[in-house]
């Protein structure tokens, strides 16, 4: 089984825990019919001819028995739960990691609430079946194997008689497990929409009270938990069906024992202690079949969840070091190049053929209707993505040739949809510099006219902001936002959309602190307004994926198109009208 040798595998050292933990679980399980068998001796030969000569030492025997017993079976739990435990945290951990190194691609394929679903009901339950359902289908087996092999030594005849009604109990919870099986697969996938539901709601919570939506959404929950509440009773009631017959086989068990066994005794070809011992071990017959059903069930369960966890572990993203990538030691110049670029998105092309050359220290302002392609250039320059055609260059070299550690810290992007962590606003400005001075995180707030409002907060920059900035305005996020991305003194500053929320004072302070960085850096503005992108050293502006036109302020100004369209629009200009500039 592939999902057997992964998990063995991936076990490590720790599944030495696994071994010795599952052998005592064996030998715990054999001990069982030690006391049985000493009852036999205590009724056939102490009490009925009343020899009280070897009370006492089978009373004691049969107390060390017990204690021994429960000892091991103690050291046997903890064994098993270090093993599944630490297997828990080292799969999940890696988990983690092949997470945060996947690509965009990975994250548009799959739900968050599915993740999330992986990552821990599927997880537990590997856990759970390593700890738990491991050593039960041990004790199962090698109590029914013990308890057959003990009985055939007694008295064979009635071992027969007991047997011939074993392999119906496990027919019937074979069938059990075959029916319940694909409905645990169902119960699954509703609980994975109902966690992607809940998810979804939380994360948009201001946008669900902004639409005033929250009926909608409650009902929308209600009608997913309606569901696997369904899936749960649906389950549910098969198990119910499927009990009253196996309690039926099971009682029969003690039915045979009492009939068969009393006329054996009658006969006086079975002692009263046999007798005993054959009623106070039934049960190893009946409970080993009917957990053994349930267990394969389990172990079903088990084998859907590992595929479940195995596709994330085993993951491997599109995007990685080529061999032989190089990370320098020296901060990179800024100076990036595309050269003849397309990329193709689901049969449709992002970008076309896109060329243009931005030299180190120069500013590229990037302009175009919604879905023209602009952010696709910055997922490009990142290698967020990779091109179908053409290259894409920084400092003469592919940025394919570039470690992507040292290719994305020599860039930093600020967005106009700000995520900020739960954290404080200092540790959020910090991000990508932990070890940054706090003078030196000031002197980032400022730049981005950041500081004013964060000293007027609770506790200034020790104020903790909610997940994803709640409990700031939208221009006070993208300032934030900005400030950390000055934060890592970068050699090329993408600005997407960064100013869209601020008013047009505090875009101007921003930009004339921008011009006067104490870091040379190539600066890629995405926008909107022409105020922000007019002062560019070259304006790019973009439609369905192709450069329609580009060049400087004025040179666009004199051309009459889209950008002289826009400027018009935005300066209350009539068409034609005489430019000033």
């Amino acid at each position: 089984m592939l999902e057997l040798k992964w998990l063995w595998k991936y076990m490590g050292p720790k599944r030495r825990y696994l071994v010795i933990g599952l052998c005592l679980s064996a030998v715990t399980s054999a001990m069982l019919i030690i006391n049985p068998m000493l009852s036999q001796k205590l009724i056939d030969e102490v009490i009925t001819p009343q020899n009280t000569a070897k009370l006492l030492p089978l009373l004691g025997l049969m107390l060390i028995v017990q204690l021994t017993r429960l000892s091991l079976r103690y050291l046997m739990i903890v064994l098993l739960e270090k093993n599944s435990q630490q297997m828990l945290d080292d799969v999940r951990t890696r988990m983690y990691d092949v997470i945060q190194n996947e690509d965009y691609r990975f994250f548009g394929r799959m739900r968050t609430g599915d993740l999330m679903t992986r990552m821990t009901n599927d997880l537990d339950l590997i856990r759970h079946s390593t700890a738990w359902i491991s050593y039960n289908v041990v004790d199962s087996v090698v109590i029914f194997a013990v308890t057959i092999a003990y009985f055939c030594t007694v008295n064979l005849q009635l071992t027969l008689c007991l047997a011939a009604i074993t392999p119906f109990i496990l027919l019937i919870t074979m069938a059990f497990s075959k029916i319940v099986h694909p409905m645990y697969a169902h119960l699954r996938e509703k609980l994975s929409r109902l966690n992607t539901v809940a998810q979804e709601n939380i994360e948009g919570n201001r946008v669900v009270k902004a639409f005033a939506r929250e009926k909608y959404e409650k009902q929308k929950f209600e009608e997913r938990n309606e569901e696997y509440r369904k899936a749960n009773l649906k389950t549910t009631y098969v198990g119910v069906k499927f009990q009253p017959l196996l309690d039926l086989l099971s009682q029969s068990l003690t039915v045979i024992t009492l009939l068969v066994g009393g006329l054996f005794m009658i006969k006086g070809t079975l002692t009263a202690g046999e007798m005993l011992a054959f009623s106070s071990l039934t049960w190893a017959l009946a409970n080993p079949l009917r957990n053994l059903g349930m267990l394969i069930n389990d172990i079903q369960r088990f084998f859907a969840s590992c595929d479940m966890v195995m596709e994330v572990f085993y993951s491997v993203p599109s995007i990685v070091n080529r061999s032989g990538s190089a990370a320098p030691k020296k901060r990179a110049d800024g100076d990036i190049e595309f050269r003849h670029v397309t990329f193709t998105v689901d049969g449709s092309d992002a970008v076309q053929d896109i060329s243009f050359h931005a030299a180190p220290g120069k500013t590229i302002g990037i302009m175009g209707t919604t879905g023209s392609g602009k952010t696709s250039l910055i997922n490009l320059m990142m290698r967020s993505y990779e091109p179908t055609q053409g290259e894409v260059l920084l400092d003469g070299k592919n940025v394919q040739d570039y470690q992507l550690p040292y290719l994305r810290r020599s860039m930093a992007v600020a967005m106009q949809d700000v995520f900020l962590f739960s954290d404080t606003v200092e540790g959020n400005i910090a991000y990508g510099q932990a070890d940054m001075a706090q003078d030196e995180v000031i002197r980032c707030a400022r730049r981005a006219d950041a500081d004013g409002f964060i000293r007027r907060l609770s506790d200034g920059y020790d104020t903790l902001i909610g997940e994803r900035g709640v409990g700031l305005s939208g221009g006070q996020k993208q300032r934030i936002s900005l400030a950390r991305a000055l934060a890592m003194r970068p050699s090329v500053l993408i600005l997407d959309d960064t100013t869209s929320a601020v008013d047009m004072e505090t875009e101007k302070y921003i930009q004339e602190q921008l011009r006067s960085l104490d870091f040379s850096c190539t600066k890629f503005v995405i926008a909107q307004r022409i105020s922000s992108v007019q002062d560019a050293d070259q304006i790019l502006i973009m439609d369905k994926g192709r450069i329609i036109e580009r060049g400087t302020h004025e040179e666009l100004l004199k051309n009459h198109g889209f950008y002289y369209k826009i400027w018009a629009l935005q300066n209350s200009v009539k068409e034609g009208e005489a430019i000033g500039a």
